[in-house]
């Protein structure tokens, strides 16, 4: 019985089997689109991931139900370790239309599910107001009629693709946050963005905000039309000087999808269209922001801070023997420019021992700003016993809500020190914290050594006029003559920086896809892609000793011609720099299979480009 009847037979087996493990869990969720044009329809659909029954939706206000429910269900089993394990779903879909302009709020439906009941999640779905004018991009004629023919340039226009830089404000005091914004607006058939040239951002302190790696479109009214809109990326700005600051336009390349226009011979004519890819310039325009000082004159303790604070503080004890550790921990909370607030500094009795304060941030950014916990560790060690006083210590920053300086208060403490006997528990305090060395304890007794028994030994085998004595000193003399032949000889090859450059292109070729694998396998799409382009480039700039200010398609293209490489190979390549920048920003079904399989791709195509290009 060979392998493959086994499985079926097992297959068979395990589907006959009485008992079948279902899948643990039962969710039950709700999607729909998170904003609508008013006047379109879209669907709502409730999933849930078992059989169920007594389906009960909750009342769509503001929406009128135009068909639905519809019910679909799929089934599938799987077996792992000779255990089958089965799972059944089931989609109730709700096609609806908007009547009205506004955000809703659509609580959650409950399903039965073996005798019990579960609650879907809730929905939040923003009705947009319908277009004012219609979407003339494309006008269908009455079949038999010749259309005029639509130069490719007058179908993209700066009204149904653009770019803006979206502020939060355009005028704030210094240190006080801005949000910065570069997002895309379409109505057209959006491929890619290529190229794109961010600012400097000079006079700021820029902290960029994590986007999703799967950037999607999302609907969005502006000036009375519903675009498909898509941020590149979010800044948040501090600025750093008073006056008037520029932020620079920004550029980059918008890869658009177009239909050829033609003239309609037959009804047939339509089934045949083709399409073409036009790369169209956009720019974003420059924006001034105006930056205003802080308010006159500033607290003495002022800590730099703008934003909104708190602070919490805690000792460890307020009793405790003398050469003991005594930690205070403060902590501050808050949203602002958490990065630039200056440590307080507390002021700890003259007979304590200090040392440097342990800072340990935990920051996150956000669209609001900086926010997160600055928690700093105080170490003191008292060294005689006595009462003592930790005095309360202030600080103040600049409050963005109520525009005006607050001041924060870390409390004073009060301390029992006791008798100590030694200093055994402060060195090992000591040693735990990190900021600060190791003490170590030397001993104080001088070490002799011991001469009891001690005689010396005459030797009469000489070594001097042996062969031995001879072979130990032209055996280094030859070593030195053959590695300066060596080293000559690497001189001149080094001295021909073009083959150099030839040698090492496949080498530094893949160093850089070893770094793309990592970003391979923790799925960092665009990390990868960039990888994968700059291995591609390095290697043919490297192996053809080309510049990089030549570096473009139609020169790789003749410079690979001139080394023999076949046409198959060149188009190969010219594929596979389209489909990583295509790659980078276009989001696919599945995004690791897509990465896998262009790292494979790459990795065969510079191996047969190494055996073809020749010196």
């Amino acid at each position: 019985m060979n392998r493959k009847m086994k499985k079926i037979i097992g297959v068979i087996a395990a589907l006959l089997l009485p008992v079948v493990v279902l899948a643990d869990g039962v969710t039950f969720t709700a999607s729909a689109p998170e904003a609508i044009p008013n006047g379109q329809t879209f669907q709502i659909v409730y999933t849930v991931n078992a059989r169920g029954k007594d389906l009960r939706v909750p009342e769509f206000a503001g929406f009128e139900i135009l068909a639905g429910p519809f019910q679909s269900s799929s089934h599938s089993v799987q077996f792992i370790n000779g255990v089958a394990s089965s799972q059944t779903t089931l989609r109730y879909t709700y096609t609806l239309l908007p009547t009205q302009e506004g955000t809703f709020n659509i609580a959650g439906a409950s399903i039965v599910v073996d005798d019990e009941k579960y609650q879907s999640n809730a929905l939040t779905i923003k009705v947009l107001p319908a277009d004012k004018t219609p979407n003339n991009a494309q006008q269908s004629n009455d079949r038999g009629q010749q259309t005029q023919s639509v130069p490719i340039s007058q179908q993209i226009t700066n009204e149904n693709l653009f770019i803006r830089p979206i502020v939060s404000r355009t005028s704030v005091r210094e240190q006080e946050p801005i949000l910065l914004t570069y997002k895309i607006y379409s109505k057209v058939d959006l491929v890619n963005i290529a190229e794109p040239k961010f600012p400097e951002l000079q006079g700021f302190l820029v902290q960029e905000i994590d986007l999703p790696q799967n950037k999607q479109f999302a609907l969005e009214n502006y000036n009375g039309i519903n675009y498909n809109t898509i941020t590149l990326r979010q800044y948040l700005l501090y600025p750093q000087r008073t006056g008037t600051l520029d932020i620079d336009k920004m550029t980059c390349t918008a890869v658009v999808r177009v239909r050829n226009q033609r003239q309609v011979r037959s009804i047939f004519d339509d089934f045949f269209d083709t399409y073409q890819e036009v790369n169209r310039s956009l720019t974003a325009p420059a924006v001034k922001v105006k930056v205003e000082s802080l308010p006159t004159p500033k607290p003495a303790d002022f800590c730099g801070g703008v934003g909104v604070f708190s602070v919490q503080s805690a000792i460890n004890a307020n009793e405790l023997n003398a050469n003991d550790a005594v930690t205070v921990t403060v902590k501050i909370t808050g949203n602002g420019n958490m990065k630039m607030l200056q440590t307080p500094s507390l002021k700890f009795p003259a007979d304590f021992e200090t040392y440097e304060p342990k800072v340990t941030n935990d920051f996150k950014n956000t669209t609001s700003g900086v926010t997160g916990t600055k928690t700093i560790e105080y170490l003191a060690i008292p060294r005689h016993s006595g009462d003592f006083e930790i005095p309360e210590t202030t600080f103040s920053y600049f409050d963005v809500a109520a525009q005006a300086y607050k001041t924060l208060s870390i409390p004073a403490y009060t301390l029992k020190v006791n008798k100590g006997n030694a200093a055994d528990n402060a060195t090992s305090a000591v040693s735990n914290y990190t900021a600060q060395e190791q003490v170590r304890m030397l001993a104080s007794d001088i070490r002799y050594i011991d001469t009891n028994d001690f005689a010396i030994e005459t030797r009469h085998d000489l070594l001097a006029g042996s062969a031995l004595f001879w072979l130990c000193y032209l055996l280094p003399l030859a070593m030195a003559l053959l590695a300066l032949w060596f080293f000559r000889k690497q001189a001149r090859q080094n001295a021909d920086a073009a083959l150099v450059r030839n040698k090492k292109a496949n080498k530094v070729a893949r160093k850089r896809l070893k770094v793309a694998e990592k970003y391979l396998k923790t799925n960092e799409k665009a990390a990868f892609y960039d990888e994968v382009l700059k291995a591609l480039w390095g290697y043919l700039c490297d192996k053809l000793s080309l510049p990089q200010a030549d570096l473009n398609r139609e020169n790789v293209a003749t410079k690979l011609t001139a080394h023999r490489v076949p046409d198959d190979d060149i188009a190969a390549f010219i594929r596979l720099l389209d489909d990583c920048e295509y790659a980078r920003y276009a989001p696919v079904s599945d995004e690791h299979a897509a990465m896998d399989l262009i790292f494979g791709q790459t990795l065969a195509l510079i191996a047969k480009l190494e055996e073809t290009i020749k010196r």
